[in-house]
């Protein structure tokens, strides 16, 4: 899993592939082919990995910024990296552009179990933790795919999709410009 993850942020969802990661780690196509079936069957797994990993960093930073330990901030870039400099993004664009939507599900379903874990507690904001959660999911996931030059094209800061996002988790007017 770590050289398709290696993979992944280096080249690209499409570059995650049975004979790519068998080269990397030394075994051979079929022994890849074995454990994972397909490209897809191996595209699923790194999508599990990356969403476990992902929530439980995401997790632990919600609960510190409710005990006021770490800034809510930690949070909207934890989830930003995720999307855009981890692959998680072009991963799931990948999945979905090739047909390949059911492999998504290991990606939303750790995202329902962080969710259901938070929801004892309240959100860092005002709404209700999965309202937080799908609107800075979304956001990140957009920011990830187009953000770069949706900015340059408007003339903002390229962490102005972050600033604006971190304004909607604490429900303040501090995002407007």
């Amino acid at each position: 899993m770590d050289a398709a993850r290696a993979l992944l942020i280096e080249s690209g969802p499409q570059a995650v592939t049975l004979k790519a990661v068998a080269a990397r780690i030394g075994r051979t196509h079929a022994n890849l082919l074995h454990h994972f079936g397909s490209a897809a069957g191996l595209q699923k797994a790194l999508a599990e990995r990356m969403a476990a990993d992902i929530t439980a960093t995401i997790g632990e930073a919600v609960l510190a910024a409710r005990a006021g330990t770490r800034d809510p901030r930690a949070i909207v870039d934890l989830t930003f990296d995720a999307f855009d400099r981890e692959g998680a993004g072009a991963l799931a664009s990948w999945m979905i552009l090739t047909g390949n939507e059911d492999a998504l599900d290991p990606i939303l379903q750790a995202i329902h179990r962080l969710v259901d874990q938070l929801a004892a507690g309240t959100g860092i904001g005002a709404r209700p933790i999965a309202e937080e959660t799908l609107h800075l999911v979304l956001m990140a996931l957009g920011d990830a795919l187009l953000g770069a030059p949706m900015a340059r094209a408007l003339g903002l800061s390229r962490t102005r999709a972050r600033d604006l996002a971190l304004a909607a988790l604490l429900g303040s007017d501090a995002g407007r410009a």
